[in-house]
């Protein structure tokens, strides 16, 4: 199956449900603590992200679709931390301020590993007629421009049955398709909607009992559920086990796609965004749950409750065709997921026309500077600009193409302007390396490096001279 994220662009979610603020404490643990058996984590470094239905709204935002979101805060330094997170991401919302905290979790991590966390929370939030009636209306209104729906229930107390039946019978008569993150028992509330996507102990709370994560179990308990609930169907997570699509007539196993486990948090809102997006986007369910599995298999890999990219997906997709070329799009994201592995990325740039010893050495050896190497080509129009009209020999298709088969390059990134500036500002090398006689003051771009480095050409070796001679041979 290819995968084109730019069949998300412009494509709108409406998102509703219980918002929370993502706390992350991290150290190292290197003791045990003399007052009880317990470890003492040595503070290293703490950060915040978006929870609940803010972090499906983030990994929306983050496949470049256009979330909306509408939920509740409190009147206090996480609400305002949350509301500033939004901003961050451009994330258009409406929150409503309550009497209650702004739900907040704090995760305490040491040596990698999860310690405990900490909640912050009342134990019952109500909402107000006025306030349901108000959050009616703005739904109402988003509705009008709005291609998938999901309810992010995290029984927090926002998604009530009034607000969630209002939600599914206003879409509903629109054609718009609801995707509900269901918690509780009580799954009446959601009476209507196109898929639910429980887990399995949220499906064995519904059933009123503990059931084994296997087929005929599963697909029993959800298949009386699509029935008793008028729901398509049902989508099941199941762990190591994959997912599970349940409607009255079928059963479909999608097996796990994670490769290695860091943080399973927030993977749960991954799949539902992926899923939402998808639909709004109108692959077929099937391939939609096939993106949405790979999506959680990579988000699981990574620590603390992060987003899904865009980037992310084309590249496992599309892997099949070898490319290492991405787009100037993507390049932000491609660096924050290097950031966060925290590999130390090293750039050059060059026209490679004629690609030779001399280039082949010198990759090798800019190569051997760090983790990963990025190389900016220029365009064929760039080139024409710096080398004359009679250049590029090879077109940038061509090019390319030779450098994807040097085991040293690990991504190209093509560039219309004369120098790579503009990408260098982004990209923020840890390593820039220049090949030739420059003056380190002299290249363009050492102000975005951590290190600027100027490597030696092969002796004898250059495009012009190889150009030369076979003129001359003619």
């Amino acid at each position: 199956m290819k995968f084109d994220s730019n069949q998300f662009k412009n494509k709108r979610i409406l998102l509703v449900g219980d918002i929370m603020l993502d706390v992350y404490t991290i150290g190292s643990i290197e003791r045990i603590s003399p007052e009880a058996p317990i470890p003492i984590v040595r503070v290293t470094k703490t950060y915040d992200s978006l929870g609940g239905c803010a972090n499906v709204a983030n990994n929306i935002a983050s496949l470049g679709a256009v979330p909306y979101i509408i939920g509740m805060i409190g009147n206090d330094a996480s609400g305002e931390r949350v509301k500033v997170l939004l901003e961050e991401k451009g994330i258009p919302n409406t929150l409503f301020v309550s009497d209650n905290p702004t739900v907040t979790k704090n995760r305490i991590v040491g040596n990698n590993q999860q310690v405990v966390r900490v909640d912050y929370e009342s134990a019952v939030m109500s909402i107000e007629d006025e306030t349901t009636e108000e959050i009616k209306k703005c739904v109402a209104e988003i509705l009008l421009q709005t291609d998938v729906v999901v309810l992010s229930d995290y029984a927090k107390g926002f998604c009530t049955k009034e607000i969630c039946q209002y939600i599914i019978q206003q879409a509903r008569r629109k054609g718009v398709p609801v995707v509900v993150d269901p918690k509780g028992a009580d799954w009446k509330k959601y009476h209507g909607a196109t898929t639910i996507t429980p887990n399995l102990k949220e499906l064995s709370e519904k059933a009123h009992c503990s059931l084994p994560n296997s087929e005929p179990e599963i697909s029993n308990v959800a298949r009386t559920i699509v029935k008793e609930c008028g729901l398509d169907f049902i989508l099941v997570t199941r762990s190591d086990k994959g997912m599970s699509y349940v409607d009255t007539t079928s059963y479909c196993e999608f097996q796990t796609e994670a490769r290695e486990v860091a943080d399973v948090s927030g993977a749960g809102d991954t799949v539902v965004a992926v899923l939402a997006t998808c639909l709004a986007a109108q692959y077929e369910v099937k391939d939609a749950i096939r993106i949405a599995n790979s999506a959680a298999g990579i988000v699981v890999g990574k620590m603390g409750t992060k987003p899904i990219f865009s980037s992310e997906l084309e590249s496992y997709y599309n892997s099949n065709t070898e490319s290492k070329i991405i787009s100037k799009n993507a390049l932000s994201q491609v660096m924050q997921l290097l950031r966060e592995k925290q590999k130390r990325i090293v750039f050059t740039n060059g026209c490679f026309d004629i690609l030779h010893c001399g280039h082949v050495t010198y990759l090798q050896q800019a190569k051997q500077l760090g983790d990963i190497l990025i190389v900016g080509v220029n365009s064929d129009a760039s080139v024409k600009r710096l080398k004359g009209d009679a250049r590029p020999i090879n077109n940038i298709e061509a090019r390319t193409t030779v450098l994807q088969g040097l085991s040293s390059v690990d991504y190209i990134v093509v560039f219309d302007e004369d120098t790579p500036y503009e990408i260098l500002s982004v990209i923020r090398p840890d390593v820039l390396v220049k090949g030739g006689d420059y003056k380190v003051e002299d290249i363009v771009g050492r102000e975005f490096a951590g290190v600027v480095k100027v490597l030696p050409f092969v002796d004898g070796y250059s495009t012009t001279g190889i150009v030369e001679s076979i003129r001359l041979q003619q």
